[in-house]
């Protein structure tokens, strides 16, 4: 199925949160998966707006598609949120929201660097807004994709999670892995309704890519 014509939000990678003037708390993700989405996307004709993470992979265009794709390089949470409320009222047919978002920032920030002569730093971390949130709030009649990563979850137990933060979130459609499986090399992927339906399992970030992009030119073909 085509993609031509539609306009498709990619998140990818990791938000990180300031602790002092030169460090920062992040996590694990590459933004390799949110890139090959991105790809996929553009070749089967989206245009792509790829919000990102800024160590994130970017996609490799190909074919002249190059002034298919804006990127727009994002810090913290707070940025995806603006970034979201700038973008999402704008007509986006699918929002895929593959970003590592932060839970927990720190509670505070030193705005000097803390030195190492410090006898002890106590850091408070505080939840940070939920910017999954907002998507079907911004853009009601986007086909919303969401992300779940979990860590040492069986099949069943996995693909039950997607199914509640679906209906949490008001995604259509939730993407989940298990960090085991990511580290092991065998990246299996559930596509998984609100409903609880597996729509497609695919393993490798290739194959996971061409899974939801195939899935969203059936959806968004109708």
């Amino acid at each position: 199925m085509s993609l031509r014509g539609r306009r498709v939000l990619v998140t990818s990678g990791p938000t990180r949160a300031p602790l002092d003037a030169v460090r920062f708390l992040t996590n694990k993700a590459t933004g390799r998966l949110g890139a090959l989405i991105a790809e996929a996307a553009l070749e089967a004709g989206a245009e792509v707006t790829f919000v990102f993470g800024r160590s994130s992979a970017l996609p490799v265009v190909r074919g002249g598609r190059l002034d298919h794709l804006r990127i727009l390089p994002i810090d913290t949470v707070e940025d995806l949120v603006a970034t979201f409320r700038q973008e999402l009222p704008h007509g986006y047919d699918a929002v895929i929201h593959a970003m590592a978002v932060l839970d927990f920032e720190p509670a505070e920030v030193r705005e000097e660097k803390v030195t190492s002569s410090m006898p002890e730093w106590v850091i408070r971390l505080v939840p940070t807004p939920k910017a999954a949130a907002l998507v079907r709030d911004l853009a009601p009649e986007t086909f919303f994709v969401g992300f779940k990563l979990e860590v040492g979850k069986g099949r069943e137990e996995l693909i039950e999670i997607a199914r509640e933060w679906a209906q949490h979130s008001r995604a259509d459609l939730v993407v989940a892995n298990d960090l085991r499986d990511i580290e092991r090399g065998t990246h299996i992927g559930y596509l998984v309704t609100a409903g609880g339906k597996v729509e497609a399992v695919a393993e490798g970030k290739e194959a996971i890519a061409k899974s939801l992009v195939e899935l969203l030119g059936r959806r968004l073909g109708k």
